[in-house]
């Protein structure tokens, strides 16, 4: 019996080391949406570690231990960039002291330079919030975004592996098509959405919104990052009167109070939106993803 269990162990742990001999890169994607789709992209050859979750403020994260650790195994990183990430990616790339995936390296993938941003500041003054400079970092949330960094991240996993550049290249092929067709459903999907008018928790969902033709009439935020207050939202119930939001929307970090006391004095529906892969049961990939969105906006906006 003790020999049979060592054989078996010695024969799981073969197959591990296997199994990780194929993965010709190591990833780090600073949030789950870009390491989703570095498994669409490069599924096998790459080993994938994700910073955070659809559960946390990618605004306020520490570049702890585990995720030093995990920069220093990193061929590649992936981020969203426009400082999105500005309160821990550099102390991050820094103390990992990994020359593949500092700025400017081929290791570092910065994915808003794929696509070009909305919302950018006239302006930069603390006194306004926190605002990004670059503009609205968000940009997941539209899968046409999507859809352009894919096909550079693609161009990029193949300068990197370049033994492995046809099969990156027929992947992200597969993925394009899969991903327009999706596209084409989830528009005549969400065609009824256009005009819908939304009380928003934190300008997260911009890009989404502008897609389908949603409204966001208010924010529950008074300024971009600070926290509702019960005088801030007081005036948004008497705007009510005058342009009705339907619901009210969160995110999957966002703390649920706010948005459900103003659903309820309001008499509208609080939906909360994921944010990323991850953020609900239904959420489990890129498509999966959007799935969840589309339906719970149509859910709540008859």
């Amino acid at each position: 019996m003790l020999r049979a269990k060592l054989l078996f162990t010695t024969a799981s742990l073969a197959a591990v080391f296997c199994g990780s001999a194929q993965a010709a890169l190591n990833v780090l994607a600073c949030e789950p949406e870009w390491g989703a789709l570095v498994k669409e992209i490069a599924a096998e050859k790459a080993t994938v570690y994700n910073a955070t979750t659809a559960l946390q403020d990618v605004h306020h994260i520490q570049a702890r231990p585990s995720l030093i650790s995990a920069a220093r195994r990193a061929d590649l990183l992936v981020c969203t960039g426009a400082e999105l990430e500005v309160g821990w990616l550099p102390v991050l790339v820094r103390e990992s002291g990994n020359p593949k995936i500092q700025p400017n390296a081929q290791g570092y993938f910065e994915v808003s330079r794929a696509v070009s941003l909305i919302e950018v500041p006239a302006r930069l003054d603390r006194s306004d919030g926190d605002v990004h400079p670059q503009g609205n970092p968000h940009l997941q949330t539209d899968p046409r975004n999507i859809a352009k960094v894919a096909a550079a991240l693609a161009e990029r996993l193949a300068q990197l592996d370049a033994a492995n550049a046809a099969g990156y290249k027929e992947r992200y092929r597969s993925f394009a098509e899969r991903w327009q067709g999706a596209i084409v459903r989830w528009e005549a999907k969400g065609a009824s959405l256009k005009g819908l008018r939304v009380v928003e928790h934190h300008k997260a969902f911009t890009y989404l919104f502008r897609w389908l033709g949603v409204e966001p009439v208010a924010y529950l935020e008074p300024k971009p990052g600070l926290e509702p207050t019960t005088g801030h939202m007081a005036g948004l119930l008497e705007q009510q009167k005058s342009r009705p939001a339907k619901i009210v929307v969160r995110t999957s970090y966002n703390d649920p109070r706010a948005s459900e006391w103003f659903a309820e004095r309001a008499k509208v529906s609080a939906v909360m939106l994921p944010i990323s892969v991850g953020g609900s049961s239904a959420a489990k990939d890129l498509f999966t993803w959007f799935d969840d969105l589309l339906d719970r906006l149509l859910k709540n906006a008859g």
